[in-house]
């Protein structure tokens, strides 16, 4: 394995990182089952997939470096209300539909009547999930921003870090943007200090956690990309996949996370999105890659709704770990099948007909394929 140089002109002649694709999609899943293990086994200490969490940083990663490959060269040719456009395109039909889902099951849970005591307000919360305007408000469930669908939090961070950049992070020269890289690391060291993880962000108490975490991981992601760390190795999906998801079966341990978390985040995730990118893909596995990339985004907009059923579920029916087992396996087999259904039948139908209204030209398709699902 070694590290070379890639110019920006060839870079820019690749159009897809697959296995980049791989690696969100085994990002996404780890999630989902993070998520219903927190239910289950709400013990950190005893979940074996403890470290989860760090796919958002894995994520904001990987989404400053797609986005500078995509728009670095080409954002002077589009202009700002393009790049707005294509942004809004790409994300926000999945927002809407995930604040949807949240709605109807939030006011329709066979398993609690939560909903009766927020009955007031939550049409304001279903606009604010809509609009991505932070309103935490349900204490009895952990005060997320977006109750109705708490992993919007992550696309606000996102959608700040897109304006951030095109305004200001597409001027900056590498030496600013070193400078900046390293003081979001400290930062990112202090976060992890005085919260104990790097686990914030999505909640009204600690909602300046997530601008800390996107602050140093988009960063980090454009560097990768303008200094050309494309790290051309033997490395496969299934390799790759295996360096991702050791860091989410890391033993949860409250004095060494502190140490752990931004260590990860700063010196791991970086290199294996340099890894990523330069690794090589076998045929067989470009299907899987595909597949992979194309219902992540959609499995992380839609999953959350049912994680709450799966809480209101466990709070009404005391079930054993055998039975709540059971039910995550299927869960999370059919969240796959259902985000791979909103994906075909709703989610690229109205971007299609966005973009058609739009009149997207093929410089805006060229984007899109380059953007590796972001």
């Amino acid at each position: 394995m070694y590290q070379v140089p890639v110019s920006s002109s060839s870079l820019k002649s690749k159009q897809h990182f697959e296995i980049l694709d791989g690696l969100r999609g085994v990002a996404a899943v780890a999630v989902v089952i993070f998520h219903f293990m927190e239910i289950a086994v709400p013990d950190y200490t005893k979940s074996f997939i403890a470290h989860a969490y760090l796919a958002v940083d894995f994520f904001f990663c990987l989404s400053g470096f797609v986005i500078a490959y995509a728009y670095d060269q080409r954002l002077n040719k589009i202009g700002l209300l393009k790049f707005f456009k294509l942004r809004l395109i790409r994300l926000h039909p999945l927002v809407i539909i995930g604040s949807i889902i949240g709605l109807i099951a939030f006011v329709f849970d066979p398993f609690s009547n939560l909903h009766e005591a927020y009955s007031n307000k939550t049409l304001l919360m279903f606009l604010a999930s809509c609009f991505m305007v932070p309103y935490p408000l349900v204490h009895e469930r952990y005060f997320n921003l977006f109750h109705l669908n708490p992993p919007t939090w992550s696309l606000f961070w996102e959608y700040i870090a897109n304006i951030v950049y095109v305004l200001v992070l597409v001027k900056v020269r590498n030496k600013a943007l070193w400078l900046l890289t390293l003081i979001g690391a400290v930062a990112l060291c202090y976060e992890a200090h005085i919260s104990g993880n790097l686990g914030v962000g999505w909640g009204g108490d600690n909602i300046s956690g997530g601008g800390i975490r996107v602050f140093y991981s988009f960063l980090a992601g454009i560097l990768i990309y303008r200094s050309g760390w494309i790290i051309n190795s033997r490395l496969g999906f299934i390799s790759s996949s295996a360096l991702l998801v050791f860091v989410f079966l890391i033993p949860f341990a409250g004095k060494t996370n502190p140490f752990v978390d931004p260590l990860i985040v700063i010196f791991f995730f970086p290199p294996l999105v340099a890894l990523g990118a330069g690794a090589k893909l076998k045929s067989s596995y470009t299907s899987i890659c595909r597949f992979s990339g194309d219902v992540s985004y959609p499995l992380y907009m839609i999953h959350y709704p049912f994680i709450w059923l799966f809480m209101s579920w466990v709070e009404l029916k005391k079930p054993s770990i055998n039975e709540m087992s059971i039910v995550m396996i299927l869960g999370v087999t059919l969240l796959l099948v259902v985000a791979y259904l909103v994906m075909i039948f709703i989610d690229e139908p109205i971007r299609r007909y966005l973009k058609n209204k739009m009149g997207a030209s093929v410089v805006s398709k060229v984007l899109e394929a380059s953007e590796v699902n972001s």
